[in-house]
């Protein structure tokens, strides 16, 4: 209930200005208008970070793999799919 409250908040104050948010609610991410993935890898000894606009598919996958974990099941998605009509 304080995810999906504090993702309220933000899209109000979003309503007006432009918003970045660095976060690993699920509840808070789905709020969002877009959303964009940050990742590391180590490449020859060197962390190289990634950032990657998601496409409403892949939203919805990330979405559901910050729900559930490493492995995302068909339950995952649904939620992630209700979480992102819900907002």
């Amino acid at each position: 209930a304080t995810a999906a409250a504090v993702g309220e908040r933000l899209a109000r104050v979003a309503d007006g200005v432009q918003v970045l948010v660095v976060t690993h609610s699920p509840q808070v991410a789905a709020r969002g208008v877009a959303q964009m993935r940050v990742s590391k890898r180590i490449s020859a000894d060197r962390a190289v970070t990634f950032v990657e606009t998601l496409t409403p598919d892949e939203r919805r996958e990330e979405i559901a793999r910050m729900l559930a974990g490493e492995f995302v099941t068909d339950a995952a998605r649904e939620a992630a799919t209700s979480l992102l009509g819900a907002a």
